[in-house]
């Protein structure tokens, strides 16, 4: 019992340590354009009370529903009451959950694995990093680890609890993100190898196992697992189109990753971020060592031996797991570095593995204190990496989880907005307009959503005279001075001269340009007590 205690205590500090390295300043970090589009879609609910769920893009609706938590304990019923940390707080919460369940696999893996699982998984890089982003992805992961670990436990039990719980977070894997069909194929496939396994074996231990489950139970957990989907997706009943939509999903995410790829990369992708990462100008990124601990348990859950106590059918179904995983994701085109979470996890839990079986499969007592002090060092290094890329280097492109990301220049941006709308006699309601191709101008509706009249478009529009303040793209340049200066006069015709100092890229290669009406803009240097800048050819 004592053992236990110390154990469980052990899986705290760990929780501790995953809370401390995620918490703090979660606004320091600019928007990802994803997170900005899923805060905007939180508006809506927050806001009107109202959610539609959309096939197209957008993910599953369990992000939105949740964010609605932290939303209302905080008194917030308007999207401009909301920051960055009420919003990336939720992931935080599963990236910290996804920890603390290590402490259910003591009986699956042995204490001593489930420890370091948990302490790997407090410090790894990618982990951390991503459980500061408002996304779907750490949602995810968290649901199918409780997915497995309760599936697991019912076997062992037979509690229709463990049940509950299984189809429980199965249904917020579906309702969370269409990828999950990914995971529910590698859990099948995965169970069935093991079964195949125990046959060529001569073991039917799982077989048997199986054949005194309660048909019920299995009844009740699919059962639960489409009511929690379809709650999601029909807007808890006010929406019964989602739940078709739910499955839509699925034929237009396969068509987006296979046959018209938006973010294209070789099978390779993930492993070269894993294995060896860096840049010119940047550290050094390396997940080798929890590659190569992973692939010793990998072998340990193959021939199994190597660790006392394992149950070497969970084991060997985490193996097989992770690598259809790891192979799926690899295979499909589309890429981003957040979707190789839900593999990432599985190598973690082997490493795990390998590491407590390096250390027993250690002959003499000064060796195993050697290896021990190696793999504290790698752990403190992985910490440390940790560190640098959700903190010093959180949008900095030499960091490779920082995919596409905001540039810190958009605080510039917005902060020269709101100090031309401090002199406008409208205040926030002077009229904006934002054109870029390609919807390239987010994260800039989250930045602006104080501002009542901002219009945001793909190309120059004809009341483009309308507007007092425009941010445009370079490739609008060419439609923009035609239609602020050679369009028909019907009046007076504003001039507009730029209102940014300098080059600035809302993301690597997305550079915004600003201006403003010289009246306002004169307003503004009147204020701030400065010279006008000189008028370049744009402004003619």
């Amino acid at each position: 019992m004592k053992y236990l205690l110390k154990c469980c205590l052990l899986i705290l500090a760990a929780t501790i340590v995953a809370l401390a390295m995620r918490l703090p300043q979660l606004a320091r970090r600019p928007m990802h354009c994803d997170e900005a589009v899923h805060a905007c879609i939180f508006r809506d609910l927050l806001e009107q009370g109202d959610y539609r769920y959309s096939p197209n893009e957008y993910h599953g609706p369990t992000l939105s529903y949740l964010t609605l938590i932290p939303a209302w304990l905080g008194g917030s019923e308007k999207l401009i009451q909301i920051n960055e940390c009420t919003l990336r707080g939720v992931s935080v919460f599963f990236g910290v959950l996804l920890v603390l369940l290590t402490v259910l696999l003591f009986r699956g893996l042995t204490p001593p694995v489930a420890i370091i699982a948990a302490l790997l998984t407090a410090v790894c890089p990618a982990m951390v990093y991503y459980s500061r982003y408002y996304l779907h992805e750490m949602l995810l992961v968290c649901f199918t680890f409780g997915a497995i670990i309760s599936g697991y436990r019912y076997t062992q039990s037979r509690n229709i609890i463990w049940a509950l719980l299984t189809g429980l977070c199965l249904g917020l894997m579906h309702a969370t993100k269409e990828t999950c069909i990914i995971a529910f194929g590698a859990m099948a496939i995965s169970l069935i190898l093991v079964l195949i396994m125990c046959r060529w074996q001569n073991n039917d231990s799982l077989t048997n196992t199986f054949k005194t489950i309660k048909p019920a139970h299995w009844a009740v957990a699919i059962a639960v697992a489409c009511l929690v989907s379809v709650s999601f997706y029909s807007s808890f009943f006010t929406n019964l189109h989602g739940i078709p939509d739910s499955f839509r999903s699925f034929i237009i995410a396969f068509n987006r990753a296979s046959r018209n790829p938006s973010h294209p990369h070789p099978w390779n992708y993930f492993l070269k971020i894993m294995i060896y990462s860096q840049s010119d100008a940047g550290p050094a990124w390396s997940d080798a060592v929890i590659i190569l601990l992973a692939a010793i348990g990998f072998i340990v859950a193959m021939v199994r031996k190597g660790i006392v106590g394992v149950d070497f059918h969970l084991l060997r179904f985490i193996a097989f797991y992770t690598a259809i995983m790891t192979i799926s994701y690899s295979d499909i085109p589309y890429k981003t570095p957040w979707c190789m979470l839900g593999f990432l996890h599985g190598i973690i839990l082997l490493a795990a593995v390998g590491a407590v079986a390096a250390i027993k499969l250690t002959t003499n007592l000064p060796s195993k204190i050697l290896l021990g002090l190696l793999l504290l060092a790698a752990g403190a290094n992985y910490g440390w990496m940790a560190y640098l890329a959700s903190y010093r280097y959180a949008a900095d492109p030499v960091n490779p989880y920082a995919y596409a990301h905001t540039s810190t220049d958009v605080y510039e941006m917005v902060q020269r907005i709101e100090e031309i709308a401090a002199v406008h006699p409208r205040g926030h309601d002077m009229t904006i307009h934002i054109v870029s191709s390609e919807h390239n101008y987010w994260p800039l509706p989250w930045y602006l959503r104080s501002f009542n009249n901002v219009g945001y478009y793909n190309k120059v529009t004809d009341n483009i005279t309308d507007a007092e303040v425009i941010i445009a793209s370079p490739d609008r340049q060419m439609d923009l001075r035609e239609k602020l200066y050679n369009a028909p006069s019907t009046g007076q015709i504003n001039l507009y001269v730029p209102i940014l100092d300098r080059y600035l890229e809302l993301r690597p290669s997305i550079e915004l340009r600003g201006y403003a009406t010289k009246d306002l803009w004169d307003r503004f240097q009147e204020h701030q007590g400065q010279s006008p800048p000189p008028a370049t050819q744009t402004d003619r």
